[in-house]
């Protein structure tokens, strides 16, 4: 509890922001890649504490909210098979396939487990030998080092009834289709600290230089929000462009190279879809020809299948920072988190679910 204390301290924050108003001069956008950043954001009002002439947009942070629709789809006809038992985590029970839930599979009758990590789908499949087991494989480079572990144990110990519904996005090419959009207003972006602590920052030197925008690695807590805020715009003013790390109590460069060693030997990188976004060159993972035996697409063959994303929601703009959640005629009304459109009012990282939960505003008609 200190410890949350230590970055939260009202009189710390209070100096950030005021240091914050001192240096800007002009006006600038800046964008947070993390849900938890946005989050946090709108939960503690760290935008109502900056200088009108910063603006923050939310990015696309969630990797709930950037799974397509086509393989939320594929997560349902697997569910829905007798002889699986399909195993997520909770965050994407709730979230909207073409016409419903795994929730809704689960009430039918389908065998949904919620888990708390790959490992222990991997458990089920060891005591189930007669049944396959699947794992909703979802997520940025953060959770891709468990996914790759459960699969090479998998190999390790034969487990053939086990495989994983891959959906693994990457960071970097997804800021580079953001700020190659004729839509991009972004000038710099706060980088998820999480994801860092991973795979560490040297991929996004070269598109500070390319795009010429600050890139700072930030924390979650406020004071590591406005710290992040700070540097950027400092950067910003300064008419720098370099990638800064405000989140050293957890991010070395080289981020974690055990971590990448496990996650190199079981996927490869490959074209992925994004939700909003579409089909963003070398963006995501899929596991590697030797590990093909666990590819739940390839087991029960639905790699050909395509879904067309639902125009009802918005939720495509807000992830590209385009948009705000209140701007949407649907939002609190047509769409809530009992009855949401789409995964980004649904989603525990979400942003509509973060303005919904913290900062209920009217949606413009």
């Amino acid at each position: 509890m200190k410890f949350m204390d230590e970055y939260r301290d009202p009189v710390a924050v209070k100096q950030i922001a005021e240091q914050i108003h001192r240096i800007t001069t002009q006006h600038w956008v800046l964008m947070e890649i993390c849900g938890g950043q946005t989050h946090a954001i709108v939960k503690f009002g760290i935008d109502e504490l900056l200088p009108k002439s910063i603006e923050l947009v939310h990015g696309p942070g969630c990797p709930v909210c950037v799974t397509p629709l086509e393989i939320i789809d594929k997560a349902l006809l697997i569910a829905g098979r007798p002889e699986v038992i399909f195993c997520s985590f909770g965050d994407m029970l709730r979230v909207p396939g073409s016409d419903k839930d795994l929730f809704s599979v689960k009430a039918g009758g389908g065998d949904v487990r919620i888990v708390y990590s790959p490992m222990d789908a991997l458990e089920i499949a060891r005591k189930n030998p007669e049944r396959e087991v699947v794992f909703f494989a979802v997520g940025f480079e953060t959770t891709a080092p468990a996914n790759a572990m459960a699969v090479y144990q998998a190999k390790k110990q034969g487990l053939s009834n086990f495989s994983i519904l891959v959906s693994h996005v990457l960071v970097p090419p997804a800021m580079e289709a953001i700020l190659s959009s004729k839509l991009n207003r972004v000038q710099g972006f706060l980088a998820a600290g999480h994801v860092c602590t991973v795979v560490g920052y040297k991929e996004y030197e070269p598109i500070a230089r390319k795009y010429k925008v600050p890139i700072v690695v930030t924390g979650f807590e406020p004071l590591d929000i406005l710290e992040g805020i700070y540097m950027c715009v400092r950067q910003l003013e300064q008419n720098r462009y370099e990638v800064e790390n405000q989140y050293v109590r957890s991010v070395r460069k080289e981020g974690n190279t055990h971590a990448v060693r496990i996650v190199e030997d079981v996927f490869c990188v490959v074209p992925r879809k994004w939700r909003g976004f579409g089909e963003i060159p070398q963006s995501g993972l899929g596991l590697r020809k030797s590990y093909r035996l666990f590819d739940a697409e390839e087991k029960f063959a639905l790699k050909d299948l395509q879904i067309q994303e639902s125009t009802k929601c918005m939720s495509g703009l807000i992830l590209q920072g385009v948009k705000k959640p209140h701007e949407c005629q649907a939002f609190g009304g047509q769409c809530t988190p009992e009855h949401p459109l789409g995964a980004t009012m649904v989603s525990s990282e979400g942003t509509c679910a973060a303005y919904y939960r913290y900062r209920r505003v009217v949606a413009h008609v």
